[in-house]
Order: C-alpha cells, then sequence, then structure tokens
C-alpha cells in the first residue's frame, strides 16, 4: 500500500454565506477525510483530506437559507506556523461579501501563499480579489453577479472569465468556479486532478454527481454575458 498524504483543508465561514457553495464541494470532498476512506477498499487514495471550519467567532453562522452553523476555530486561533494545504472560499450577497471581516481577509493573505490550492465558489472569487490574491490571475465566478463582481474590481488587474463553469490559473493552484451549484463541478474535477479519475469517478458515484464540464455555462448566455 502506498504512502498516504492528510491534506489540510481550511473552509472560510461568515455570515449570509450561501451553504450550498459549500456544502457541494464539501459533500465530495468529505469522502476523503479518514472516516470514509475504506469505501476505496485495498486502494485508498493517494491523499486523505481533513477539514477544520473556520470563522470570525465561535458565534453561530447564519447562512443566506439554511441552518446555522458553528465554526470549530475562528481566524486569529490559527498559529503563525500553521499552514493549510487547501483553502475553500465560498460566496454569498453582495451585501455580505463586501462586508466580510477583516479577519477574513487577513487569513488569506497570510494563508494563501503557502497553500497548495486555493478554491471559490460563486462570489467566493470576490472576496479573494478584495484579499488582493487576483492581481494577474484568471478567474470566473456567478454570471448573475459577473458584472458587480467586475465593475467592483475593475482595478485590480484580473481577467474575469464570463464562460466558464469553473476556471483554473496560477499552475493549478487557484480554482474559481461559477454560481452555487458550480462548486460542485469545480471540486469533481478537482478531484480527478488530485487522486485521478478513477477514485473521484467512485465519489461521484456514491453522490450520484452527473458533473458538467469546465466549458458547459449556459448561464454566461442566459444573463447576456456572451
Amino acid at each position: 500500500m502506498s504512502e498516504q498524504t492528510t491534506l489540510r483543508l481550511a473552509l472560510c465561514l461568515f455570515n449570509d454565506v450561501t451553504a450550498l457553495d459549500y456544502q457541494g464541494p464539501i459533500e465530495l470532498f468529505g469522502l476523503l477525510t479518514p472516516k470514509w476512506l475504506s469505501l476505496f477498499g485495498d486502494a485508498p487514495p493517494k491523499y486523505s483530506i481533513s477539514i477544520e471550519y473556520l470563522a470570525d467567532s465561535r458565534e453561530p453562522i447564519e447562512p443566506d437559507s439554511g441552518p446555522h452553523m458553528l465554526a470549530a476555530r475562528t481566524f486569529s486561533d490559527v498559529k503563525p506556523d500553521e499552514q493549510f494545504d487547501i483553502i475553500l472560499v465560498p460566496g454569498g450577497p453582495a451585501p455580505a461579501v463586501e462586508g466580510v471581516p477583516n479577519s477574513l481577509l487577513e487569513f488569506l493573505r497570510k494563508q494563501a501563499p503557502g497553500a497548495k490550492h486555493v478554491l471559490s465558489v460563486c462570489t467566493g472569487s470576490w472576496i479573494l480579489a478584495n484579499a488582493g490574491l487576483l492581481k494577474g490571475k484568471r478567474a470566473t465566478t456567478n454570471k448573475y453577479s459577473f458584472r458587480e463582481v467586475e465593475a467592483a474590481t475593475k482595478d485590480k488587474g484580473i481577467e474575469w472569465v464570463a464562460k466558464a463553469r469553473w476556471v483554473v490559473d496560477d499552475n493549478d493552484k487557484l480554482w474559481t468556479s461559477s454560481g452555487v451549484t458550480a462548486g460542485a463541478d469545480m471540486a469533481s474535477a478537482f478531484l480527478d486532478f488530485l487522486v485521478g479519475k478513477e477514485q473521484a469517478t467512485i465519489i461521484r458515484g456514491i453522490v450520484e454527481l452527473s458533473a458538467k464540464a469546465q466549458d458547459d455555462d449556459e448561464f454566461a448566455e442566459y444573463w447576456g454575458l456572451v
């Protein structure tokens, strides 16, 4: 049996976050946590994932829809010598994204340079932009909010891609996806990249996900972006 590496994933939470933004990817990534690795029999994947839920405080997080959540740790609890391997940033309505706590932005600025992968869903890429992490990069975002995000970040040097279910840039480090359900499509592709198609297909089969292709983005046309 080959040696397995555990990757630490930080999920960044904030009030009015869109729950499905993170829950779609987490449902997929969760099958790589240690308690589910037996699903792969005698051929476990080369990576497992340890998921940590972070927020500005330990007060209940109220998403835009759905039940409240409690983070296990705060951003300030993360020690200076700690480094996460994967960072996942969901989105939310414009006021929530523009008003995320400064502790979240500072966490991203400190952690993103050393992370192996930074992933965002929906307007989570707007948060990455506000943290100064997308300068000179290609990225996408929710197509309903696309023009608003583009206008709000017009001086940040970002190439916003209108027609894309997700976009990969920065030598496979940066993964940004379109709106809400696109997060599961991006997460599916990320698993292909991380553990290979065979084991990623097992995960898709368990959650019964029919994932869209990277350029299968009908919503760019729907919202008049192309």
